[in-house]
């Protein structure tokens, strides 16, 4: 199943290991979901709901049936292209605030809203750039980056805040990803054990962490 197989995709590039199947907590039901959280959006294709009972942490993802169905037509995993590139986005986002949250919660440590976003903002390009490079020979495409940063555009429904949070976690995560580019990523191909050994150090630090280390880095 594809949530799986992307869940072990992050998996293998962090070297992590969560416990959970994601399609335990999966909701695809948008009715179900509105039931479920009062707060719960009534239009988001992807959406993480946490919530604390009893001192246990409990998690729902919702991803909406049509995305799924979309994915299952055009598989991913053995080809991503611009037919299926902004699907398997909505699906990884999901699978990426699942995977870190719980990962962090099993840590004893706590998430905010923007450190999950920024996460998941690499995460995309990560898996994006593992994904493409197997299936075209060792090779990365040049305008991985343009697609997922440059051309990011916030819901316009958003409240301000909100808005800004999203534009600000794109904006940190695309200067890191620009960073991983320069240092790791020449001539079309990659130095794959260097740059996985960068992305597995980002992911373990804090918050506050990656925010120094992606403002240290050089600008353009």
């Amino acid at each position: 199943m594809l949530l799986r197989q992307l869940q072990q995709l992050l998996g293998r590039i962090y070297d992590i290991r969560i416990e959970h199947d994601i399609y335990e907590f999966l909701v695809t039901d948008r009715r179900q979901l509105t039931r479920a959280a009062q707060h719960a959006s009534r239009s988001a294709d992807e959406e993480l709901l946490v919530s604390e009972v009893g001192g246990d942490l409990c998690m729902s993802l919702f991803l909406d049936r049509a995305v799924l169905e979309r994915l299952s037509q055009t598989d991913p995993m053995q080809e991503l292209n611009a037919e299926n590139l902004a699907d398997y986005w909505t699906a990884l986002e999901g699978v990426s605030h699942f995977q870190y949250l719980a990962w962090n919660a099993g840590h004893d440590r706590p998430v905010a809203i923007h450190e999950l976003e920024l996460q998941a903002e690499v995460d995309k390009y990560a898996t994006a750039l593992f994904l493409l490079g197997a299936q075209r020979a060792g090779r990365f495409p040049l305008l991985l980056h343009h697609c997922l940063f440059e051309r990011m555009q916030v819901d316009r429904s958003l409240p301000r805040k909100s808005a800004e949070l999203y534009t600000s976690a794109n904006r940190y995560a695309a200067k890191f990803c620009r960073g991983l580019e320069r240092r790791f990523l020449k001539r079309g191909r990659v130095r794959c054990e260097a740059l996985i050994r960068e992305l597995r150090h980002f992911y373990r630090l804090t918050h506050g962490s990656k925010i120094r280390h992606i403002e240290a880095l050089p600008a353009g």
